[in-house]
């Protein structure tokens, strides 16, 4: 069904080419307009004024419709918060196993909706707190955790049966499942009650965050077993979250993010059909994870694209018949890189502006950067600023009382579309690749991220692009954050408790169950069986981290990235 008739479209062409005449002329030769030509974070040039006459084309029902209907523009429910708010899902996890758990308690009593953690580098590739490798990084950008133990301490006290849990963890992530699981079980919570998500996503540490591991093969064939065991043990985990917010913050524009995001998910639905999962099977439990940055109506009109390509995937490329499988369901984080150092309280103003775009573009839950995170692990005060930024989009300024609110706007359909018809010609270039994993391997991704990234701070150098304290309205003096305390993290202290706590572990557990547990686990990867069962077992045995991910090792390998030029 079109939205406009001809007449009425000639007619508004009629009074824009007099407006241009007329109006505008008049205008222009009072005040000069600011640039030469106005863009996009991904250099989509936007015109002065929009009308029905740049969305004439658009077929409502085909590529807007009604909310909680295909193709899902306006949101994957009927009426989206004003049935439920999103989740309020704060990124947590610093120093020590007891450090976390009292700030996870603190963020719950502050009215947090669902948990996620941090881990520190160490974790996220796999090594023990105790290795030489690890020396200095303990416990600096998120929780330490090698064990078991580590794990059972973070949730002391909190019932892992009433919360949710969103672990960022990649190639150790069937080991950090596998102790959740076991720490759960430890607290008398069955397997139908576990919830939450393991980011778990492999490509994109390839395409962006580079802690990789294992060579992109089996790092894809790990990632698709914890997917295939999670779907068949735990009915309530997203086991994986395929991720934009890493590609975004390595330099990616909007429509990288979301092309590069969804051949990823491509990627992986063919890898899961070929092991004979059916695709109304596990379609659901995909989640995926972007970046809200600060180019408002750009990300709004991303996340709406994002919903409608998603649904258009899985109905006509892999013919999934369930609705719920066409639904793209998204956390989003606010943009890391768009915070700075200089006028460090501004970026409690730019969080605010990302998560209302994030809001008002359907995402279903949402974590808000704190305003010292330039500089550490956010304080107390600065996570507390944060959510309160959340509750208050949420419960003060009534965006979230209507679905979908900026539909209709001329600017954001013809918006929606453009981001849409760009992601898609990237996508078909992957595709004659032979899909991510290949493109993966010649580096395609990789060298369009770091050519993007190049032209924006080169853009930003010239003063082609402000940043507000940067390059523009830059103060002499740097502001400091006055009667903010920073959280301070007594590394070595927390290195070396965690090292003694790794000691004592081995010395008083079974060793020689953890072996054999370790040996099967080793003889199981050989025949290429799914290992999450044989992980699970070693880390009941308190096997750490460092030793099943070594033992993996021996059969995978290690991945040195190849230059890319």
């Amino acid at each position: 069904m079109r939205l406009f008739d001809e007449k009425a479209l000639s007619e508004i062409e009629d009074r824009i080419r007099r407006w241009e005449k007329t109006t505008l002329v008049k205008s222009l030769e009072r005040f000069k307009e600011r640039m030469e030509e106005f863009t996009t974070l991904s250099d989509i040039k936007v015109k002065r004024v929009y009308t029905p006459t740049d969305i004439s084309n658009m077929e409502y029902f085909e590529k807007l419709g009604l909310p909680g209907e295909y193709p899902f523009t306006r949101g994957i429910h009927a009426t989206m918060y004003r049935g439920r708010l999103w989740t309020m899902r704060m990124f947590s996890g610093y120093g020590s196993p007891e450090d976390t758990n009292r700030r996870l308690k603190y963020l719950i009593a502050h009215g947090e909706t669902g948990l996620s953690l941090a881990f520190d580098y160490p974790t996220l590739v796999g090594i023990d707190a105790d290795d030489p490798a690890a020396s200095g990084e303990v416990g600096v950008c998120g929780v330490s955790v090698s064990s078991l133990r580590d794990m059972e301490i973070i949730y002391d006290g909190i019932d892992m049966g009433s919360v949710t849990t969103n672990m960022t963890i990649n190639p150790p992530a069937p080991i950090l499942l596998s102790m959740y699981v076991a720490t759960a079980e430890k607290q008398g919570v069955t397997y139908d009650k576990i919830g939450g998500t393991t980011q778990n996503d492999p490509l994109k540490e390839f395409i962006a965050q580079k802690s990789y591991v294992f060579p992109p093969e089996p790092a894809v064939k790990i990632s698709m077993d914890v997917i295939e065991w999670s779907v068949k043990n735990l009915p309530l985990w997203n086991p994986i979250s395929i991720s934009g917010y890493h590609i975004r913050e390595a330099g990616a524009t909007a429509v990288q993010e979301l092309a590069f995001t969804l051949a990823d998910g491509i990627e992986y639905v063919r890898q899961l059909i070929n092991r004979g999962m059916d695709i109304d099977d596990f379609a659901h439990r995909l989640s995926f994870f972007f970046d809200a940055h600060i180019n408002f109506f750009e990300e709004i009109a991303k996340f709406r694209a994002a919903r409608r390509m998603w649904a258009k995937i899985m109905k006509e490329w892999f013919n999934a018949k369930k609705e719920r499988s066409l639904w793209m369901r998204f956390h989003t984080q606010t943009a890391g890189v768009s915070l700075t150092a200089q006028q460090p309280f501004n970026n409690i103003v730019r969080t605010t502006i990302e998560a209302l775009a994030a809001v008002l573009g359907g995402t279903q839950s949402l974590h808000t950067n704190a305003l010292d995170e330039p500089f550490r692990v956010p304080s107390e005060f600065g996570a507390k600023i944060a959510l309160r930024t959340q509750q208050i989009i949420a419960y003060e300024t009534g965006v979230a009382d209507v679905v979908d609110p900026l539909a209709g706007s001329y600017y954001v359909e013809w918006l929606t579309d453009e981001i849409e018809q760009q992601a898609w010609r990237y996508i078909d270039r992957i595709e004659k690749m032979g899909g991510m994993l290949e493109a993966v391997k010649k580096g395609y991704p990789q060298r369009e991220v770091t050519e993007a990234s190049y032209r924006f701070q080169r853009e930003v150098e010239e003063n082609k692009r402000f940043i507000v304290g940067v390059n523009i309205f830059i103060e002499a003096e740097q502001e400091e954050i006055r009667n903010v305390p920073l959280l301070d993290i007594n590394q070595e202290e927390i290195e070396r408790k965690q090292i003694e706590r790794l000691r004592k572990l081995r010395s008083e557990r079974n060793n020689e169950a953890v072996s054999s547990a370790l040996n099967e686990l080793r003889r199981a990867a050989e025949r290429s069986e799914n290992v999450m069962p044989y992980i699970l077992e070693a880390v009941k045995k308190y096997a750490t981290l460092g030793e099943i991910m070594n033992t993996l090792k021996e059969v995978y390998g290690v991945w040195i990235e190849p230059p890319i030029y």
